[in-house]
């Protein structure tokens, strides 16, 4: 069982997003990010609650925004969805910085 782990998550980067209170998902999986307020947005919220793949991690305060995963998954969160966004940016950028970082490496070594 654990070397199937390994090998699932060999070569992943396993990069994790702040959702609120000290809630995380792994960014990899995140598909879309929704504000709340539209009538599309409230029936993906009651399928998934019907599904039994909602996941609320608003801690009682109101739910501005839904991340919807590759599993199906809903995940509300109390973060604005602008927000999330943001860090979403924040860590593709640093994911991308990392991977020039490691190509560079990898062609200094080479001409060594």
């Amino acid at each position: 069982m654990v070397t199937e782990w390994k090998n699932f998550f060999k070569g992943c980067c396993m990069q994790l997003l702040n959702v609120g209170f000290g809630n995380t998902v792994m960014v990899g999986r995140v598909v879309a990010v929704v504000n709340t307020g539209s009538s599309p947005a409230r029936k993906i919220r009651e399928i998934a609650k019907k599904n039994g793949k909602l996941i609320d991690v608003t801690e009682g305060r109101r739910t501005r925004s839904m991340l919807v995963m590759d599993s199906n998954h809903v995940v509300l969160s109390s973060v604005q969805s602008d927000t999330i966004s943001q860090r979403l940016q924040a860590m593709r950028i640093d994911l991308q910085l990392g991977e020039c970082r490691e190509q560079g490496k990898k062609v200094y070594n080479e001409n060594e």
